[in-house]
């Protein structure tokens, strides 16, 4: 893998040579701040299961700060790099992701939120405080989690579901099993030899979680399936957050709100930086098709514990269907 330095990461961050007429304009947007939101995201979930979030209430200084400390990672030599790997599952990666040989053109840091182990492999890196990256991705994922429970709050609103919190509450449980990832793209000049085909820096997959919350900087990459199997390139954002209805969501909702395929292609000459916030209920949560919003109809789901389905679906290959177990046959 290409390993950057840190001027030049920060200098290829900042550009952004990506062409607007290549991009999907139909993006649903959310502002946060506005009565009519909660409609508005549930419409989002189920046209096209993702939406960009905007007035939000995540500061700046977060932001700023993890990117910084991204940033200073990911510049370090990829001999320090891998003291914090291999991922088991947590820890540092690079280009194998997951266990049954998926791979792409990133490196990424793999933590879960509540805990503080997932960071002593970072102590022997040389430049790098452990306890100042774990402050970072805390004080983040933190407000992204807050974030992400009002968005599902009005969710539930707008579906009418009672009791209000029975989505949010998954999440704020303090067991809730949520992770955060941290992705590099380092550019790659050697795409120009593909004569046209795309490399692919994450293949494409669906989240296995509730909701996923995502941001990265202003290079673009990012494409999402349309319902029709089309698939189309979002135009990167960093002032706003990009919210990916996940499997256990649609489970929950009995298909009404799909979990989106998505993936990520490389860039040839610009380094991209995401976070992503995968927000997850507990190990022994159950899964199922909410009565309130059966209205007559059959489910389409098996009910399930949580890490049940995590355990099925560490199994799989990225672009797999995971929820397929999970259908409930119809009788002939």
């Amino acid at each position: 893998m290409v390993v950057l330095s840190k001027p030049a990461i920060e200098h290829l961050s900042k550009a952004n040579n990506c062409k607007p007429t290549s991009f999907f304009n139909g993006v649903p947007l959310i502002d946060l701040s506005k009565p009519d939101s909660k409609n508005l995201i549930v419409k989002a979930c189920e046209e096209f299961g993702f939406f960009k979030v905007v007035n939000h209430s995540v500061p700046t200084e977060f932001i700023t700060k993890l990117e910084s400390e991204a940033i200073n990672f990911f510049s370090s030599p990829l001999s320090q790099k891998e003291k914090a790997g291999p991922p088991d599952p947590f820890g540092y990666g690079n280009k194998q992701i997951g266990p049954n040989g998926d791979l792409g053109w990133v490196e990424y840091i793999f933590v879960a939120t509540d805990s503080e182990i997932s960071y002593h492999k970072f102590s022997s890196i040389f430049g790098v405080n452990p306890e100042t990256i774990r402050t970072a991705v805390n004080d983040y994922a933190s407000a992204v989690k807050k974030m992400a429970c009002e968005i599902l709050e009005m969710l539930e609103e707008g579906l009418k579901i009672h009791p209000r919190n029975v989505f949010s509450k998954l999440l704020m449980d303090a067991k809730s099993d949520s992770v955060f990832r941290l992705n590099h793209y380092p550019p790659c000049p050697e795409i120009q030899q593909f004569s046209g085909h795309n490399l692919i820096g994450f293949g494409e997959h669906t989240d296995p979680q509730i909701i996923s919350v995502l941001r990265s900087n202003n290079t673009c990459g990012l494409q999402m399936s349309l319902k029709n199997g089309h698939w189309i390139s979002v135009p990167p954002d960093p002032n706003s957050f990009f919210i990916n209805v996940g499997d256990s969501l649609q489970v929950m909702t009995n298909g009404r709100f799909k979990s989106v395929r998505h993936r990520v292609l490389a860039n040839s000459v610009k380094s991209r930086l995401s976070t992503i916030y995968f927000g997850g209920p507990p190990l022994r949560g159950k899964i199922a098709p909410l009565a309130s919003l059966m209205e007559g109809e059959e489910s389409l789901y098996k009910e399930f514990k949580w890490f049940e389905y995590k355990k099925s679906a560490y199994k799989t290959r990225l672009a797999d269907n995971r929820l397929v177990l999970f259908e409930k046959i119809a009788s002939k």
